[in-house]
């Protein structure tokens, strides 16, 4: 009995050690919840940069979009005439909005960097573009060269029983009274543009003054922007218009039924241009979008769809573009032109000559 006893015992213990190991070993652990499928990695978040640009509004978001893409980082931009950028940057110099200034007339970034409103910056990608085209303080870099040239409306002008004009000289026929449109010298660089390069063509600035009071005669308006002017013309608003060529061929090749002349005497062009904003609180940013404007194939790809003639080296031309080297020009002095002192009393004369009465 007492032998039973003692295996029954025996027996109590080791059964409950049994279902003990085989808890460990064989009961199924409970499944842990399926982990959800990993999401699409998000760019990183990379910043952003303001900017000024006086390129057409268009082209600079689609271009602003691209270096988005492949930097991540955000450009706000507002798009102003050259005159209103310099203007605008000389009344928030104390505190800057933005730290880049894209496009614009070149003389209006020289004027910028002789009122102190601009930063030196010696890109890494410098070198692409060639010494002409460049600041040599590295103040400002050329981006594109556009030259002056007559837009004519063709249906307008068989409408009117005109001819259309190819010459500085055919403006200021009476036969064109009211039927000519251009932009402000005080808002556009590219109407103070057309100053400078009558002070050229005519021999001086008296002359020039006396130019743009004939002329004066024939400007149905004066508009804010320099691009502004074209477009009228395009859609037969105004029969003929002075504006660049770059905007011009656009049109044309968008349809215009439009005749475009560089002026036989000669003809001044622009150097749009690109500058660092003096203080500028992006300008780690700035200087990315700086440097990628001009070494970036895509970049060039985009400008290029705008019929502008790049200055990059090994640049491509778009076949429809208008090249600075197929037609005569003024032989310009751009430190001349862009000096705040000259252009202060250019803009002055014909403010007080010309357009106060306007």
């Amino acid at each position: 009995m007492k032998k039973l006893l003692i295996m029954l015992l025996l027996a109590a213990m080791i059964v409950p050690a049994v279902f003990a190991q085989g808890g460990q070993e064989e009961a199924p652990a409970t499944p842990a919840p399926a982990a959800p499928a990993a999401a699409p990695a998000a760019p990183v978040a990379a910043g952003s940069v303001s900017a000024y640009t006086t390129l057409e509004e268009p082209l600079a978001a689609a271009l602003f979009d691209l270096f988005e893409q492949e930097t991540g980082i955000k450009v706000n931009f507002v798009r102003l005439s050259g005159g209103e950028a310099v203007a605008r940057l000389e009344a928030e110099s104390a505190n800057p909005q933005v730290s880049i200034w894209v496009g614009g007339v070149g003389l209006d970034h020289i004027t910028a960097k002789t009122k102190g409103l601009t930063t030196p910056y010696v890109s890494r990608f410098a070198s692409n573009t060639p010494t002409q085209y460049r600041d040599p303080e590295n103040y400002w870099i050329g981006l594109y060269v556009g030259p002056l040239t007559i837009v004519t409306n063709l249906d307008r002008a068989a409408e009117l029983g005109i001819e259309a004009p190819t010459s500085w000289a055919d403006l200021i026929k009476p036969e064109y009274k009211g039927l000519v449109r251009m932009a402000n010298p005080n808002s556009s660089g590219t109407a103070y543009n057309v100053l400078t390069t009558m002070r050229y063509v005519t021999g001086g600035e008296d002359q020039m003054i006396e130019y743009m009071k004939k002329l004066d005669k024939n400007i149905d308006q004066y508009t804010k922007s320099g691009s502004a002017p074209g477009k009228s013309v395009a859609i037969g608003e105004i029969p003929v218009a002075l504006g660049y060529a770059h905007d011009q061929v656009k049109l044309k090749d968008a349809g215009a039924n439009i005749k475009i002349a560089a002026p036989s005497e000669g003809t001044g062009f622009e150097l749009a241009s690109m500058s660092l904003v003096k203080g500028g609180k992006d300008a780690v940013n700035a200087k990315k979008l700086y440097d990628w404007i001009i070494s970036s194939p895509v970049a060039q790809k985009k400008f290029t769809e705008w019929y502008v003639v790049l200055v990059a080296k090994d640049a491509v031309k778009h076949p429809e573009a208008l090249s600075i080297n197929e037609i005569k020009t003024v032989d310009q002095d751009f430190a001349w032109d862009g000096d705040t002192v000259n252009k202060t009393r250019l803009l002055d004369r014909w403010t007080n000559e010309i357009g106060q009465y306007r």
